[in-house]
């Protein structure tokens, strides 16, 4: 067995791994990122594409933000539709922030080309990683590549593998308390050689189910339908998904344009937080400590804000060899992640049909949409959750 020594270990080559190796490099902390999959495999997963303001401020002042202040589209509101109504939040003229459009994939080619650029350490289809010692101060984290059996020894260990990585189902039974709840429905997503027609994101609310316009570009639209969450996506032909997808959306003044269906998938929705987030110097971030329904947009960004305080952290702890910050770091986390786990349910429970629930539902939800629509207060209070909110430390 080949061995080698690094200061901290990351698993996955996600935005949370490769942000937190980039961080750590400003700080001149070594790191090695082990990725399962192929390079090619992980720059083309398409996820979700919402940016927080904050996290672009990250990206940008730590780097890595040329290309996304380039090609990222700037949004200063969002709409919603209900009722046959249509009526627009503008984020900029209430909380003075704005949110950007810039694909998951895209933050992890930038993030992939910084690390490798610096000579970064990132090794793509490392199989069977598991991990070990991470309640001593020698972690150590075994896998193997080109055939060898390899190990790396390190100080610490970032899991950031994903809901279905190997990292949280390694800490010991019992050591951690799981909060979980599976919605009655998943959304059909798509991507579309369509031109977007509006210039912001478009949530509806109908009696048929939640529909929700996004893009990529501005040739490129992102397209989503609350569906069942085991619907098979090859029921969905192109031709019913558009007339769903007009029906639901409506015109609200501007038409939908149809185009060639380039990919087509169902994702079914789930909340999830684990606590603590971290188990001797083994520490949880993003999606394999939490989870949230994608209709609140904070999946990425709360992965983006785990390892801004976890950089921070280990900052401190090789500069001063305090480690109050680590010991934290699951108490900070988990504020922001419980208030991004309320304003997604809340969203979700907004705006989509439920099955188990009639009229009466349906007519409170139009109700609350109507009272953000009439209510600065109300409005503003989305705005702030739905634009991020200020990191803390």
């Amino acid at each position: 067995m080949t061995a080698t020594r690094t200061q901290v270990a990351i698993i996955g080559a996600g935005p949370a791994g490769l942000l937190l190796s980039h961080l750590l490099h400003l700080s001149g902390i070594d790191s090695v990122v082990l990725e399962l999959h192929s390079r090619r495999h992980v720059e083309e997963r398409i996820r979700a594409g919402v940016l927080e303001q904050g996290t672009v401020e990250l990206l940008l002042n730590s780097g890595v933000g040329g290309r996304l202040r380039r090609e990222g589209l700037v949004h200063d509101g969002i709409e919603l539709r209900f009722g046959g109504r249509a009526h627009r939040i503008d984020l900029k003229a209430l909380i003075g922030r704005s949110i950007t459009i810039y694909g998951q994939h895209e933050v992890v080619k930038d993030l992939i080309a910084a690390r490798l650029a610096a000579d970064g350490e990132v090794q793509f289809e490392s199989a069977n990683v598991s991990v070990h010692d991470f309640d001593t101060a020698t972690p150590r984290v075994r896998f193997h590549q080109d055939g060898a059996q390899r190990e790396l020894v390190c100080d610490f260990i970032a899991g950031c593998d994903g809901f279905h990585g190997i990292c949280r189902p390694s800490i010991p039974a019992g050591a951690l308390t799981v909060y979980e709840k599976d919605y009655p429905f998943g959304w059909l997503g798509i991507l579309a050689e369509s031109p977007p027609p509006s210039g912001e994101l478009i949530y509806a609310h109908h009696q048929r189910g939640f529909a929700l316009y996004s893009m990529r570009t501005p040739q490129m639209s992102r397209l989503y339908l609350q569906c069942a969450p085991d619907q098979d996506p090859a029921r969905w032909p192109d031709e019913l998904i558009w007339n769903e997808l007009h029906t639901r959306l409506g015109s609200g003044g501007q038409a939908l344009r149809e185009g060639p269906v380039l990919q087509k998938s169902v994702t079914g929705m789930r909340s999830f937080v684990v606590e603590p987030m971290q188990c001797g110097r083994l520490f949880l971030a993003g999606d394999a400590a939490h989870i949230v329904p994608p209709t609140g947009a904070k999946g990425l960004n709360l992965a983006v804000a785990d390892v801004r305080v976890l950089a921070r952290a280990l900052t401190a702890f090789y500069g001063s060899g305090s480690a109050d910050l680590l010991d934290r770091y699951s108490a900070v986390c988990l504020k922001r992640v419980w208030r991004a786990q309320r304003f997604s349910w809340w969203m979700t429970s907004l705006l989509h049909r439920f099955p188990e629930e009639g009229p009466l539902r349906q007519r409170l939800q139009l109700a609350e949409l109507d009272s953000i629509a009439s209510s600065r207060v109300a409005a503003t209070a989305l705005a702030e959750n739905y634009a991020g909110l200020p990191f803390e430390d």
